[in-house]
């Protein structure tokens, strides 16, 4: 490459948990950079030599403090623009303990949110409309 462009990273693989009980989404509002303060699914990218269900098992821990066990795929996005590539396969998931969540480093605040105001939040980019189309909350 000439001219001093910067090579592009390459996409990232990333996991998010569908967490649902009791009528209610566990949801991770996000303190970093892409989309810092809004609410997303907790989740995070998976390291080197990490299978992808023990990256989300970690991730899921770090950022809420509940231990979970990653069940079957619900769907994937990918997340592109200039700054990033991320592939985002979500799971999902079930709370093996029924504590309150707590943030980790990287979330402002993690909440179970009853499924009928999921849609009321100031959601990341095409969240509600993935959890819409797989049936998690009534179409938006």
């Amino acid at each position: 490459m000439s001219g001093g462009a910067a090579a592009a990273s390459p996409p990232q693989l990333a996991g998010g948990g569908v967490v649902v009980d009791d009528d209610a989404l566990l949801l991770s509002r996000r303190a970093t950079a892409p989309a810092a303060g809004r609410w997303s699914l907790p989740g995070g990218r998976v390291e080197r030599g990490e299978t992808m269900a023990h990256a989300l098992v970690r991730e899921l821990l770090e950022e809420t403090g509940i231990e979970c066990v990653v069940g079957e795929l619900i769907g994937w996005v990918e997340r592109i623009s200039d700054e990033y590539h991320f592939v985002i396969f979500d799971f999902a998931a079930t709370p093996l303990s029924f504590e309150d969540p707590v943030a980790g480093d990287d979330a402002l605040e993690v909440a179970w949110v009853p499924l009928d105001e999921v849609d009321q939040l100031d959601l990341v980019d095409g969240l509600g409309e993935f959890l819409a189309e797989h049936g998690i909350i009534a179409t938006l």
